[in-house]
């Protein structure tokens, strides 16, 4: 398996990774110890996922190989830790260092190697969010930050406190339509797809 540099950000990865979601507790661990055989290093999970359950499982199956994979997961939804209702977006301060703990205590881990924001919110500064995250960095909690989907001004934005976040944008295997990856191209910033062999799998139109 070929492996990718993230940027300048120093964080190295497959250059396939594993998108967790859906994965359920029957077959999670022998799907990832296939994966890690196969020379797959990163992993993608998110609280809004199950929601929360999703981390359970997939800090339950990792752990055999925590020395050998990198796990990504995300924040950015208002989630009511009871009845697991998604209230919407945000990303609150507060909301962004309770999220953090619930993952860390899900996946069992002790830093997310990569925590990114699973949608922007436009009801919260950028600078709040990367100026939060960078705390979390500092505090040992989060070696990394993220973003999906933003615009270009919004990364750029972020990169005064974080200088190479990672760019989560929805590119469709197939297609050569630059547009998605406009947001990403800044000098530091660096990109992965989201789900890119599902959604091209799915989609009934023809490739440009």
């Amino acid at each position: 398996m070929q492996t990718r540099e993230l940027g300048r950000s120093g964080l190295r990865v497959s250059a396939i990774g594993l998108g967790c979601m859906g994965i359920s507790f029957s077959y999670a661990t022998k799907l990832s110890s296939a994966a890690v055989e196969r020379g797959v290093t990163f992993f993608d999970t998110a609280e809004v996922y199950g929601p929360f359950a999703n981390e359970d499982v997939v800090g339950e199956a990792l752990r055999p190989v925590r020395d050998k994979v990198v796990i990504a997961t995300k924040f950015g939804f208002d989630i009511d830790p009871v009845t697991g209702t998604n209230r919407g977006v945000s990303s609150q301060p507060e909301r962004i260092r309770q999220a953090v703990e619930g993952s860390l205590k899900r996946l069992g881990i002790e830093t997310i190697d990569l925590l990114y924001q699973h949608r922007v919110d436009p009801n919260v500064p950028i600078e709040d969010v990367a100026g939060t995250v960078k705390e979390l960095i500092a505090a040992g909690k989060v070696r990394h930050f993220g973003m999906s989907e933003p615009g270009v001004q919004t990364l750029r934005r972020a990169m005064r406190f974080n200088p190479s976040p990672h760019c989560r944008t929805n590119i469709r295997s197939g297609r050569a339509d630059p547009k998605p990856t406009e947001s990403c191209r800044p000098a530091t910033s660096w990109a992965s797809a989201l789900y890119p062999t599902a959604l091209s799998a799915r989609d009934s139109s023809p490739a440009r």
